[in-house]
């Protein structure tokens, strides 16, 4: 089973002008740019079929995630900015951040009214913030 991967993003092209990353390839049903404070948590959730990336502009972040069929096999990456992490579905996953930060969103489903709500799933992770909207999942 694939558990979040992260990959550093380079610059594609360079010159006086400045830099082009190519951050993304595929189809995309969202895209959000959010930011969050040290010191918060966000997720603590899985996604039944959405395929979610997230590349990190400014900042820094551990991203924790597991398998949601092992709650116990934790494992965590520190995430700096250029970083991009890829986390498949059925996958549960939380970021704790470590400073200040910005990061996008990039999700393969649409996040139309309860179409976001119909494939998440509340999964404590780790210790912070859960969404109380959410229905619970598998835990």
């Amino acid at each position: 089973m694939e558990l979040e991967t992260v990959r550093h993003i380079d610059p594609a092209f360079v010159d006086a002008r400045g830099e082009i990353h190519n951050l993304f390839e595929g189809q995309l049903g969202h895209v959000a740019l959010i930011t969050s404070k040290a010191g918060s948590v966000r997720a603590n959730h899985y996604h039944k079929q959405d395929l979610q990336y997230i590349y990190l502009v400014s900042g820094e972040y551990e991203s924790y995630c597991c398998p949601i069929e092992e709650p116990d096999n934790v494992h965590m990456i520190l995430i700096k900015p250029g970083d991009i992490v890829k986390t498949p579905p059925l996958i549960a996953h939380a970021q704790k951040f470590t400073k200040d930060s910005v990061f996008l969103a990039f999700s393969t489903r649409l996040r139309e009214e309860g179409k976001y709500e119909d494939d998440t799933l509340a999964f404590p992770v780790i210790e912070g913030y859960l969404n109380k909207v959410l229905k619970a999942g598998k835990n």
